[in-house]
Protein backbone atom coordinates (compact mmCIF):
# COMPACT_ATOMS: atom_id res chain seq x y z
CA UNK A 1 0.00 0.00 0.00
CA UNK A 2 0.62 3.89 -1.05
CA UNK A 3 2.29 5.76 2.29
CA UNK A 4 0.74 9.24 2.48
CA UNK A 5 3.17 12.05 1.42
CA UNK A 6 1.51 13.77 4.68
CA UNK A 7 1.48 12.54 8.31
CA UNK A 8 -1.68 12.35 10.17
CA UNK A 9 -0.70 14.92 12.19
CA UNK A 10 -1.26 17.36 8.52
CA UNK A 11 -4.01 15.52 7.44
CA UNK A 12 -5.76 16.49 10.74
CA UNK A 13 -4.80 19.53 10.12
CA UNK A 14 -6.35 19.86 6.25
CA UNK A 15 -9.36 18.26 7.60
CA UNK A 16 -9.89 21.09 10.68
CA UNK A 17 -9.44 23.98 7.99
CA UNK A 18 -12.11 22.18 5.99
CA UNK A 19 -14.50 22.07 9.16
CA UNK A 20 -13.44 25.80 9.81
CA UNK A 21 -15.17 26.68 6.67
CA UNK A 22 -12.46 26.05 3.81
CA UNK A 23 -13.64 24.83 0.29
CA UNK A 24 -12.38 21.62 -0.80
CA UNK A 25 -11.19 22.86 -4.26
CA UNK A 26 -9.46 25.37 -2.35
CA UNK A 27 -7.81 22.92 -0.10
CA UNK A 28 -7.01 20.10 -2.37
CA UNK A 29 -5.07 22.47 -5.05
CA UNK A 30 -3.02 24.10 -2.11
CA UNK A 31 -2.30 20.88 -0.60
CA UNK A 32 -1.72 18.84 -3.51
CA UNK A 33 -4.13 16.54 -3.38
CA UNK A 34 -7.48 15.54 -5.22
CA UNK A 35 -10.96 16.67 -3.55
CA UNK A 36 -11.55 12.27 -3.44
CA UNK A 37 -8.52 12.10 -1.57
CA UNK A 38 -9.60 14.93 0.87
CA UNK A 39 -13.44 12.88 1.39
CA UNK A 40 -11.11 9.24 1.87
CA UNK A 41 -9.08 11.51 4.76
CA UNK A 42 -12.90 12.89 5.90
CA UNK A 43 -13.96 9.24 6.00
CA UNK A 44 -11.09 7.77 7.79
CA UNK A 45 -9.96 10.29 9.88
CA UNK A 46 -12.80 12.43 10.25
CA UNK A 47 -13.44 13.80 13.74
CA UNK A 48 -10.76 12.27 15.21
CA UNK A 49 -7.25 13.95 17.32
CA UNK A 50 -3.76 13.40 16.53
CA UNK A 51 -3.67 10.96 19.56
CA UNK A 52 -6.39 8.53 18.23
CA UNK A 53 -5.02 8.69 14.44
CA UNK A 54 -1.40 7.55 15.80
CA UNK A 55 -3.35 5.03 18.02
CA UNK A 56 -5.08 4.04 14.52
CA UNK A 57 -2.08 3.37 12.58
CA UNK A 58 -0.36 1.62 14.87
CA UNK A 59 -3.46 -1.02 14.96
CA UNK A 60 -3.14 -1.03 11.70
CA UNK A 61 0.35 -1.96 11.63
CA UNK A 62 0.18 -4.12 14.52
CA UNK A 63 -3.00 -5.87 11.76
CA UNK A 64 -0.37 -6.26 8.53
CA UNK A 65 2.40 -7.79 10.54
CA UNK A 66 -0.20 -10.44 11.93
CA UNK A 67 -1.65 -11.17 8.42
CA UNK A 68 2.00 -12.00 7.13
CA UNK A 69 2.40 -14.33 9.76
CA UNK A 70 -0.66 -15.90 9.33
CA UNK A 71 -0.04 -16.16 5.35
CA UNK A 72 3.82 -17.08 5.76
CA UNK A 73 2.86 -19.92 7.99
CA UNK A 74 3.86 -23.64 6.45
CA UNK A 75 1.72 -25.01 4.41
CA UNK A 76 1.94 -28.79 6.33
CA UNK A 77 0.63 -26.88 9.55
CA UNK A 78 -2.78 -26.13 7.19
CA UNK A 79 -3.10 -29.97 5.70
CA UNK A 80 -3.20 -31.14 9.27
CA UNK A 81 -5.56 -28.70 10.72
CA UNK A 82 -7.49 -29.77 7.58
CA UNK A 83 -6.85 -34.10 8.41
CA UNK A 84 -7.40 -33.37 12.34
CA UNK A 85 -10.80 -31.59 11.98
CA UNK A 86 -11.78 -34.20 9.10
CA UNK A 87 -10.71 -36.82 11.57
CA UNK A 88 -12.51 -35.32 14.81
CA UNK A 89 -15.88 -34.48 12.39
CA UNK A 90 -15.92 -38.29 11.35
CA UNK A 91 -15.32 -39.44 14.87
CA UNK A 92 -18.26 -37.41 15.84
CA UNK A 93 -20.59 -38.73 13.33
CA UNK A 94 -19.73 -42.20 14.42
CA UNK A 95 -20.50 -41.58 18.11
CA UNK A 96 -23.90 -39.39 16.81
CA UNK A 97 -24.77 -42.54 14.73
CA UNK A 98 -24.66 -45.11 17.25
CA UNK A 99 -26.31 -42.54 19.87
CA UNK A 100 -28.94 -42.12 17.61
CA UNK A 101 -29.38 -46.15 17.09
CA UNK A 102 -29.23 -46.94 20.63
CA UNK A 103 -31.75 -44.63 21.54
CA UNK A 104 -34.37 -45.56 18.41
CA UNK A 105 -33.64 -49.21 19.89
CA UNK A 106 -32.63 -50.46 16.39
CA UNK A 107 -29.54 -51.79 14.80
CA UNK A 108 -28.22 -53.81 17.94
CA UNK A 109 -25.76 -55.74 15.88
CA UNK A 110 -22.90 -53.31 15.64
CA UNK A 111 -22.73 -54.25 19.23
CA UNK A 112 -21.97 -57.84 18.52
CA UNK A 113 -19.41 -57.22 16.45
CA UNK A 114 -17.25 -55.75 19.23
CA UNK A 115 -15.34 -57.80 20.98
CA UNK A 116 -15.20 -56.27 24.08
CA UNK A 117 -19.15 -56.27 23.73
CA UNK A 118 -19.09 -59.75 23.32
CA UNK A 119 -16.89 -60.33 26.04
CA UNK A 120 -19.09 -58.93 28.40
CA UNK A 121 -22.10 -59.84 27.32
CA UNK A 122 -20.80 -63.70 27.13
CA UNK A 123 -20.55 -66.03 30.04
CA UNK A 124 -17.71 -68.22 29.70
CA UNK A 125 -17.19 -71.77 30.99
CA UNK A 126 -14.93 -70.88 34.44
CA UNK A 127 -17.82 -68.44 35.18
CA UNK A 128 -20.79 -71.07 35.05
CA UNK A 129 -18.46 -73.77 37.16
CA UNK A 130 -17.49 -71.17 39.66
CA UNK A 131 -21.30 -70.27 40.37
CA UNK A 132 -22.49 -73.98 40.41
Amino acid sequence: MKRSRLSEEQIIGILREHEAGAKTADLARQHGASEATLSNWQARFGGMDVSEARRLKQLEDESAKLKRIVADRPADLDKHIVRHSARRRTMQNNIDTRENDLNVGRNWDHLWQSPIMFAALTVSPEAVRLSG
